[in-house]
């Protein structure tokens, strides 16, 4: 089992009294700034709308992790909200970690191969088009996050992404209905992609703001 919380609630302990993975000594997946979270290519209006915060949650080794994730500024109250209640019902995130990481750099690209969706990594702000369409997705917007996209594939017919993931409700990481991550995500008034009727994203969930605000 395992979750996240906000960063400002880490009691202010130092790292040497305790061993690494702890709520005061996470072991830390992310650690950059905006600037570096923003390298791939997005036009200046989409960035300067982003802000980037950090989040603990226990990862699948059961220990607690420190990442961060880039969205819309509007949302970043929603995100830590969402972040609680997982930590607090500790489930199991794997990684959280902006898509313009180095660890996702390739021939000179961020996440050209989805690197992040294959290495089961949680994102948000991604300036791209939809799955398979020409419009821009909501994560180009920063309206957007995916959560462990191993546990919570996208499914539409034969098509399932990640490639050979399978949607398994029993097992740790997969996102439910009745799960504390989809409920307050809900309650924040998002919408979960697992509940959509002509596909399934079970990793997805995405609440739509003004386009046009500063």
């Amino acid at each position: 089992m395992s979750g996240c919380v906000s960063l400002q609630k880490v009691p202010a302990i130092s790292p040497e009294k305790t061993q690494p993975g702890t709520l005061q000594n996470p072991i830390v997946d992310s650690n950059i700034t905006l600037a570096q979270a923003l390298r791939k290519y997005a036009p200046p209006e989409f960035k300067s709308r982003q802000g980037i915060v950090g989040v603990l949650y226990y990862s699948f080794d059961g220990k607690v992790h420190r990442g961060q994730i880039v969205i819309d500024k509007r949302l970043i109250a929603d995100i830590k909200q969402v972040f609680q209640a997982a930590f607090d019902a500790r489930f199991p995130v794997n990684s959280v970690i902006p898509i313009s990481h180095d660890q996702f750099h390739k021939n000179g690209e961020y996440n050209s191969d989805n690197q992040s969706m294959l290495a089961n990594n949680s994102s948000a702000f991604n300036y791209r088009k939809v799955t398979g369409g020409k419009k821009l997705s909501m994560h180009a917007y920063g309206f957007a996050i995916d959560i462990n996209p191993l546990q919570n594939p996208y499914i539409k017919g034969r098509v399932v992404l990640p490639e050979g993931a399978i949607y398994d409700p029993a097992r740790p990481g997969t996102l439910t209905p009745d799960s504390p991550v989809v409920a307050t995500f809900k309650r924040l008034g998002w919408t979960w992609g697992g509940q959509w009727n002509s596909l399934k994203d079970y990793q997805h969930f995405e609440k739509v703001l003004d386009k046009s605000a500063d």
